[in-house]
């Protein structure tokens, strides 16, 4: 069975494209995971590139940033093509069947609280456990638990 279940903080906001041929949302971005155990001269972390599509592409796009805290479950994919030069690139990969969020909400002096409600995106669809009652708010409005 190919199941991944990661928590990390994003190293950068997510980068949001379309694919040409029939414009599908794509969205890439790296969590920086913690390892359990750190052994000296290695780094304390994985960085691990993650993919989604269409609404959980838009979703990851719209709601996260860089340094947020953020839970990712969905499968490992390798892949490979040629380039213009014709060398040859590999990559391994996060494909994102369901995202949200990690971290409670911070109070104004950076201070954690009681966790948010979920919000999760699975694809392409919220979950009936976590769907929201209204629609997401537009850019400038607040979350519903802000």
């Amino acid at each position: 069975m190919n199941n991944v279940s990661l928590v990390g903080r994003l190293t950068k906001d997510p980068e949001m494209r379309y694919t040409q041929a029939n414009n599908t949302a794509v969205a890439g971005f790296t969590l920086a995971v913690n390892r359990r155990i750190k052994q000296d001269g290695q780094p304390d972390a994985d960085f691990i590139p993650v993919v989604a599509w269409q609404k959980t592409a838009e979703f990851c796009n719209k709601y996260f940033a860089k340094g947020q805290r953020v839970w990712v479950t969905g499968r490992i994919q390798t892949r490979n093509w040629e380039d213009n030069e014709g060398v040859r690139h590999y990559v391994t990969e996060v494909v994102a069947e369901r995202v949200g969020f990690a971290d409670g909400k911070k109070d104004n002096n950076g201070n954690g609280q009681a966790a948010a409600p979920a919000q999760e995106q699975q694809g392409g669809k919220p979950s009936s456990a976590s769907a929201p009652s209204s629609p997401p708010p537009q850019a400038g409005e607040k979350m519903p638990w802000e």
